[in-house]
C-alpha cells in the first residue's frame, strides 16, 4: 500500500554548530503501511511523529529516501498529485474561514453539491441536522463541531489512505470515544488504510498496529501493551502531576 524506503528529513539551523549547516528529524526510516489497516503512531513531543504524517501528504519534502504509494512512486510528487491518488490529510489544529460555510467546503471536497450526498457524508460524523450545512465556518464554531467539519471534509473523497494528525486537540474528553468509532468504521466500511497520530489512550489501543517513534526512528512497532514500558520511560505523560497510573485518563487526552 504505502512503502517508505531509508526516509531522511532534515531543517537547517539557524546557527551551525561544530561545521554542521541541518539538524536531521528522520533518520532513514522505513515501514510499510497495509492495506486497510489502522495505524497509531506516539511518541515524545519532536520525537518526529507529525513530520512523517507530513511528509506522507507532501507538505514537507524528504532529504533523501523513497516513498511507493499503491506501486507508484510518489517520492516528488505534490500535495494535489497525492491527493488526486487517494491520500487526504487531517489537520491538527483545524482551519476556520470567514464568510465559507461548510456546505462550501463540503461540496468542494466531494466534488458534487447533491443534497443526498453531502446528507449521506454528514451523517457518517454523526451530524443529524442538514441546517449545519450553511454554518459558517468561523470562530463561533465550538471545538468539537469545527472537527467534524474537519472529520467530513477528510472523508468525503472515501480515500485509500487518510492521515489524521492528532485529531482529539481541542476536543472535550467525551468526543474521544465516538471519534475513534468513527475512524475504525470509515477503515472497516471503506477499506481505508488509517493513520493516527495521537497520545491518547483510545487511538493508541483501537490501532491494529502501533509505531512508537523516538529521536527521529521508530523505536517499537506492535501492539499497545508491548509498548507500556517504553511509554513510560518515555514520560509521554505531560500531566505527571495528576496522574494515577501509566494510562490515567487524564494523562491521554
Amino acid at each position: 500500500m504505502l512503502e517508505l524506503k531509508n526516509i531522511r528529513f532534515t531543517v537547517p539551523l539557524a546557527e551551525a554548530q561544530e561545521g554542521e549547516t541541518t539538524r536531521t528529524i528522520l533518520h532513514n526510516l522505513s515501514f510499510t503501511f497495509e492495506k486497510g489497516k489502522f495505524y497509531a503512531i506516539t511518541g515524545p513531543n519532536g520525537s518526529g511523529k507529525s513530520t512523517l504524517s507530513k511528509l506522507i501528504m507532501g507538505i514537507h519534502k524528504p532529504a533523501a529516501g523513497t516513498m511507493i504509494f499503491d506501486g507508484k512512486d510518489i517520492t516528488n510528487l505534490s500535495i494535489t498529485e497525492r491527493a488526486k491518488l487517494g491520500i487526504a490529510y487531517s489537520f491538527q489544529h483545524s482551519a476556520r474561514f470567514k464568510g465559507t460555510t461548510f456546505r462550501d467546503l463540503l461540496s468542494v471536497a466531494a466534488e458534487s453539491d447533491d443534497e443526498g450526498k453531502l446528507a449521506q457524508i454528514i451523517a457518517r460524523v454523526g451530524i443529524c441536522s442538514m441546517d449545519f450545512l450553511d454554518k459558517p465556518v468561523d470562530s463561533k464554531l465550538s471545538g468539537g463541531e469545527i472537527k467534524k467539519i474537519e472529520l467530513a471534509t477528510t472523508i468525503a473523497r472515501n480515500p485509500k489512505l487518510a492521515i489524521y494528525d492528532e485529531p482529539d486537540t481541542g476536543i472535550d474528553l467525551w468526543t474521544i470515544g465516538p471519534m475513534v468509532e468513527l475512524l475504525k468504521r470509515e477503515q472497516k466500511d471503506y477499506n481505508t488504510t488509517t493513520i493516527v497520530v495521537s497520545h491518547n489512550k483510545a487511538f493508541l489501543e483501537a490501532a491494529d498496529t502501533l509505531l512508537l517513534v523516538k529521536d527521529g526512528r521508530i523505536a517499537y512497532v506492535g501492539k499497545l501493551d508491548g509498548a507500556l514500558p517504553m511509554l513510560t520511560d518515555l514520560s509521554l505523560c505531560t500531566f505527571s502531576d495528576v496522574c494515577e497510573g501509566e494510562f490515567d485518563a487524564r494523562c491521554y487526552r
